[in-house]
């Protein structure tokens, strides 16, 4: 099928705006874009010189491990019993029938980073899924990395237990432990390959060999941060393991956006529309996404779902750019730079030909609060089509 007649607003590496254009779709896959073509079926659809992006992907969410209004019953988005857990994965706790995927879906977000949360210093799996489906591991595009936490929230989780950690230097202490644990792990296992007779095959961890795609570089590390201070332990931490870090909220990055441009680190802003609830947001700013974004920082914007309900992406997009955030950055942070940043930019993100046919059309401001798609598909499946 194809879609035609529409101002496609691709995301692509050189923004590219096909004025006129169409989308070709076969299965769940974009076969070809272009323009100016006049050749249609009856199964085609006449976009009418609207707008087609990209679905909206938030780059940081709870969504479907944090239930719907159903408090500590459908809550598993923290085992708060181990500060140390890399081996769980959010996908065993995410229920895919939670009506926030409908909402979602309705706004023209079709995909998540779904992420345990921030009660321990290593929180687990994380996973990019679409936010159609009914079977996880349908649903699933990838995993896409370990969540760890620093500040505040390992501090309180675990000073209400009594246990370590209950200050930064032990949040921080038991991160370095791990991964150094891991690392020795991972060379353990490469001299028994390279000298089996001589070398003994390490004990299987499965702590362990979760943390393994982190130090081969084919998943990031995910950190909970807010202060400039753990932001900056973020990355020392991660400069120290030779590991790829993402700097989840980054609430005072604002304060030394230089600073993290210099380590070229990328971050997920997130949410911008957000009480200052704790002592580390008193700092909280819809500037923080602009000031990034104009000292070279990549830079997604996210909700934080539960915490700001997921189908306010958009609104959140549109208060940074109400704090100096340019109005394309606004849109591509909501879908390109989400996706790279998700390590799904090969998957999804952008219109363009063998990516994912996950799109969504607009007669209006796509960011304004009062407008809603009127077609959102995902892998090339109809979700909502209106008129």
């Amino acid at each position: 099928m194809k879609i035609y007649n529409a101002k496609i607003f691709t995301m692509d590496a050189e923004n590219t705006v096909i004025e006129n254009g169409w989308v070709e779709i076969l299965g769940s896959k974009i076969t070809s874009v272009g323009t100016n073509d006049t050749t249609v079926d009856e199964n085609d659809i006449d976009a009418g010189g609207k707008m087609l992006l990209p679905g909206f992907i938030d780059a940081h969410t709870h969504l479907g491990i944090i239930g719907n209004g159903l408090g500590f019953e459908s809550d598993d988005c923290n085992e708060q019993t181990d500060p140390i857990t890399p081996h769980i994965s959010v996908a065993d706790g995410i229920n895919p029938f939670d009506y926030c995927f409908e909402e979602a879906r309705q706004r023209g977000i079709t995909s998540v980073l779904s992420c345990p949360g921030s009660a321990n210093p290593v929180g687990g799996g994380i996973c990019a899924i679409k936010t159609n489906g009914r079977r996880i591991e349908k649903m699933t595009i990838k995993k896409a990395g370990v969540k760890f936490a620093l500040g505040e929230n390992p501090k309180t989780a675990y000073n209400e237990r009594e246990e370590t950690p209950i200050t930064r230097m032990a949040t921080a202490g038991l991160i370095r432990e791990h991964l150094s644990k891991s690392q020795k792990y991972r060379d353990d296992i490469s001299k028994h390959k390279e000298d089996p007779e001589s070398n003994d095959l390490p004990e299987y961890d499965p702590k362990f060999e979760a943390t393994l795609p982190l130090l081969e570089k084919t998943q990031k590390a995910h950190f909970h941060c807010h202060r400039a201070d753990d932001i900056l332990t973020a990355v020392r931490i991660s400069k120290a393991y030779d590991i790829d870090a993402v700097l989840v909220h980054a609430t005072e990055g604002h304060l030394i956006a230089d600073l993290i441009a210099e380590d070229k680190v990328d971050a997920i802003v997130g949410p911008v529309i957000c009480d200052r609830s704790k002592p580390e947001l008193l700092n909280h700013s819809i500037k923080t996404a602009g000031t990034l974004y104009k000292n070279g920082v990549k830079v997604a914007i996210c909700t934080d779902h539960p915490v700001i309900p997921i189908q306010y992406l958009p609104l959140n997009a549109a208060a940074a750019v109400k704090g100096g955030l340019d109005y394309n950055e606004a849109l591509r942070a909501i879908t390109i730079n989400a996706a790279e940043i998700s390590g799904i930019s090969d998957v999804t993100g952008s219109i363009e030909k063998g990516k994912d046919a996950d799109i969504q059309l607009y007669s209006s401001d796509p960011l304004d609060i009062m407008s809603d798609p009127e077609l959102v598909m995902i892998s090339g499946e109809i979700i909502l089509k209106k008129g």
